[in-house]
Order: structure tokens, then sequence, then C-alpha cells
């Protein structure tokens, strides 16, 4: 898998802003599917006791497909919509992550039909063993 894109390019594709950012690389991206990834720093605002918290976990899945959704727009040539998490169905969080490891999320696309989209999420940590895993939907806003 290739770095598509660094922080400093991610920031205009998805609708989260600084300090609530909760990925930084593009990893690997297609119609089908997309890979982010997140070093979790101290700074990191869902971060308690040199621990990863389960929100943060979650908001890194749910950013994870909110990038796949921003970096397809931009490759049309057009600005990235503001989206919201529709449900989140059946997450299991088996480990946390702590400081200074980077957890990496695939999500694969199921179904994508008129701004709502449904995924199959995994994430992993930097041993690879898995993290966490589950099902969302996303729905973009009419704006």
């Amino acid at each position: 898998m290739n770095n598509l894109l660094p922080t400093t390019q991610i920031q205009h594709l998805i609708p989260q802003k600084a300090p609530f950012v909760m990925v930084d690389q593009l990893v690997d991206f297609s119609p089908q599917h997309v890979t982010a990834s997140l070093t979790i720093t101290p700074e990191n605002t869902l971060v308690k006791d040199g621990i990863f918290t389960e929100p943060g976990v979650v908001e890194h899945m749910a950013q994870t497909v909110a990038l796949h959704t921003g970096y397809a727009y931009f490759l049309k040539g057009e600005k990235a919509p503001t989206g919201y998490i529709g449900s989140i169905k059946k997450i299991t969080i088996h480990k946390l992550p702590a400081l200074s490891e980077t957890i990496t999320t695939k999500a694969e696309i199921l179904h994508e039909f008129m701004g709502v989209t449904m995924v199959k999420v995994s994430a992993f940590n930097t041993k690879n063993e898995a993290i966490a895993s589950g099902e969302m939907k996303t729905v973009i806003a009419n704006e």
C-alpha cells in the first residue's frame, strides 16, 4: 500500500477540523474501499492516560469513511461534502492502542445509494492485530 496523502493534504477532504482530526494518512483508495491511518500522539483530544479511547477508535473509523467520500470528490475536481454518521452497527473493540502506535482502518463499501453509504470497517494496530470492527452507515448532508 502507498501513502497517497499525508495530513497536510487531508484536512480539506473531511469535515472535521483540528484538534478533532482522527486520520493523518490516506494509505489506499478505490471506489470500493479505503485505508487510512492515525498515529496516536499525546496532543490527541481522545487520548486518556496514554491510551486512545473507544470514542477515538470509532471516530477514526468514521473519519476513514469520510475520507473515502472526500477523496472521491477531490478526484472529480469537486468540493468534499459534509456528512454524518447515520448509524453504527455491530462495533466490537478488541483492544485500545497506546501512544505512538499507528492504527490503520480499512473500510469496504458495501452499498452506496443517494448519498447513503454502508461500510464494513476493520481497524488494526501497529502489529497488525485487529483492534476494532463493525459496520457504519454515513449520510451526505443536503446542502
